[in-house]
């Protein structure tokens, strides 16, 4: 037996024939147990919604309804047998089915799968509705809801379905459905964008910019509202023939075609998965987790195959640019340079500098006297080869190097300045982000907020229109401490951009970010993580506990920090514990680190946070 709602109530038996379901109370009993999806409706609330003041004989008559029902569908049941599908149960009565059109056209939308069958399963869905949802009890006050969600339902399908056209090159056949589509529901922005799509991958161009200024119009005369930022970015793409708007049959196709002339273990096939490799890495998450994860097989299969000068392009191919100079996998980082050192006698200039390069970014944050070696000569290799992508990928180590001191914050800022000239003349975009972000940590450090800003929007458009989603973690992170730093509220700023961080694939970024965050507002995290920085906090805390001895003794045990973005951050806290116990040796020490940034704030150059003007740590020398 099935069951339908997407139209009329309706019930057919095993053959496909049509069940007589007698009059309209009937049918509304069998629509409102469909809507209890399986739970029991009691009588009452029944009786209650089959009519508006119940009438004395209320209970008696859905007892007659029910047995109606159950004798039309299960008429082969014998006499006093229980009931299978519509049961009694404690108080009232329930349906027990998943033979329900709508419910096979809720897992039909919500199912996860490739082009060709979800168009054909989408197709297939669609084709299930014979008019509105419970059409003859839409109106019913118990009815409104579930209709109202499934209609939305519906519209998205059309939309899932114009989608998975486009991806099988279909877009010529998805234009009139979207059409109809986008001009029935005027307010649906994803209907407009799916139509400016499909015209122009029809090479209808002017066509697609007409719909959305079509779109833009009715917005604004129907709602009052301005398209939003995808129309908006969509009009630009197509006016520029952006890439991503090529349809994804195009990759099937070529990744299809590779597959039947490259060679299984070939070594172009291994030079290409590098390749792939660093452009998974920049989508964020499970993608950049994935790159870092196989990066060291692929090194291991060039490694195998006894080429010394394929493992060193292997090596040095992965150009990711990088911006926190904690690693994510200080093992795995370990292993590369090493790998990376033994690749060096021998290898041609332009690999030799990558490979130096990729040893001053994997060593950063250690204190090995062979990362800015290395640094400085991939950039001298660098310029001298007089190659823009190469000096891009040498600037990222000398980057990752310039920590050996605080107060490096104009240094790291010229570097971030020519990263974004030599990147906008040459159009590398990844390296134009960097730029960006080395920027905003650079002048926020020097509190130069209304710059930082800038470089802030400036690298939100380019991460936008380029697909690069873990650029807005680091940006969201810079609002949370522009708030902060210019003195307005930033915890809720804070705990929204660490909701951003989860699921990044950065922990060497996210270990103990929060709560350090929220000790620079003042407010210790219970029972916090505080990852790396434990042994910075940890004489604050016990000072907070009133355990000053035990702060001490903590204190004297603090190591210097590590030489990375938040130096100034854990120097500033040692200070404050310096002072708070009257510690002098402590003191001392940290005003002599904390001396060359005596103009900057303390944290401010991470991007994330500070601890506020370096110069409040600065008493004089004892």
């Amino acid at each position: 037996m099935r069951f339908g709602v997407l139209g009329p109530v309706a019930a057919w038996d095993g053959s496909g024939e049509a069940v007589a379901l007698r009059g309209p109370r009937h049918r509304a009993v069998l629509a409102r147990l469909i809507i209890a999806r399986g739970r029991v409706v009691p009588v009452a609330h029944l009786a209650e919604d089959l009519w508006e003041v119940p009438p004395p004989g209320a209970v008696g008559a859905l007892r007659t309804f029910v047995a109606a029902l159950r004798r039309a569908l299960e008429p082969d049941r014998p006499p006093r047998t229980p009931a299978r599908l519509l049961v009694t149960e404690g108080p009232g009565y329930a349906l027990r089915t998943d033979a329900v059109d709508a419910w096979e056209f809720e897992r039909a939308v919500a199912a996860s799968l490739p082009p060709r069958e979800m168009a054909a399963r989408l197709e297939e869905a669609l084709g299930l509705w014979r008019g509105p949802a419970y059409a003859e009890f839409a109106d019913e006050p118990w009815a409104r809801a579930e209709c109202a969600r499934l209609a939305e339902l519906r519209l998205r399908a059309v939309e899932r379905l114009a989608e998975a056209r486009l991806d099988l090159g279909r877009a010529a056949e998805a234009v009139p459905d979207l059409d109809a589509h986008a001009a029935a529901h005027p307010w649906r922005e994803d209907a407009w964008q799916l139509l400016a799509l499909a015209l122009y991958r029809s090479g209808r161009q002017a066509d697609a910019l007409a719909v959305l200024r079509r779109a833009r119009t009715l917005l604004a005369e129907q709602l009052g509202l301005d398209p939003g930022p995808e129309l908006r970015r969509l009009e630009a793409d197509i006016l520029g023939h952006a890439p991503r708007l090529a349809p994804t049959e195009v990759w099937e196709q070529a990744a299809a075609a590779y597959d039947r002339t490259v060679a299984a273990g070939s070594r172009a096939r291994l030079e290409s998965t590098v390749g792939l490799l660093r452009t998974l890495a920049v989508t964020g998450g499970a993608g950049l987790e994935t790159a870092r994860r196989h990066r060291l097989d692929a090194i291991a299969a060039a490694q195998e195959l006894g080429d010394a000068e394929l493992t060193a392009r292997v090596i040095g191919a992965y150009d990711v640019p990088a911006i926190w100079t904690r690693a994510d996998d200080p093992a795995q980082a370990a292993q590369i340079v090493a790998a990376a050192e033994r690749a060096l006698p021998g290898a041609p200039e332009p690999t030799r500098a990558r490979l130096l390069a990729t040893i001053a970014l994997e060593s950063r944050g250690t204190r090995s006297p062979r990362g800015p070696e290395a640094a400085r000569e991939a950039e001298e290799i660098a310029r001298r080869l007089n190659d823009p992508a190469l000096l891009g990928f040498a600037l990222n180590g000398v980057f990752m190097q310039t920590f050996d001191r605080t107060g490096l914050a104009p240094r790291r800022d010229a570097i971030g300045t020519e990263l974004i000239d030599l990147s906008t003349r040459h159009g590398l975009v990844g390296y134009e982000v960097l730029g960006h972000l080395i920027r905003i940590q650079a002048r926020s450090a020097l509190a130069d907020f209304t710059t930082a800003s800038a470089h802030a929007t400036a690298v939100d458009h380019l991460a936008e229109r380029h697909e690069l989603p873990l650029v807005s973690v680091f940006t969201e992170w810079y609002r949370a401490l522009e708030h902060a730093a210019t003195g307005h509220p930033a915890e809720d700023a804070y705990r929204a951009a660490a909701a951003h961080l989860d699921g990044a694939g950065m922990p060497g970024l996210q270990e103990g970010l929060l709560p350090l965050a929220l000790l620079s507002l003042g407010i210790i995290e219970p029972n916090a993580d505080w990852g790396p920085y434990a042994p910075w906090v940890r004489p604050l805390l016990l000072l907070t506990e009133n355990r000053p001895e035990e702060a001490a003794a903590a204190l004297r045990e603090t190591p210097a920090p590590p030489r990375d973005l938040m130096l100034e951050a854990m120097w500033a806290l040692t200070a404050k514990a310096a002072i708070a116990l009257d510690d002098r040796e402590a003191m001392n020490r940290a005003r002599t680190a904390l001396a060359p940034a005596a103009g900057e704030l303390a944290g401010a150059g991470s991007g994330l946070l500070t601890f506020g003007p370096v110069s409040d740590y600065l008493g004089p020398a004892r």
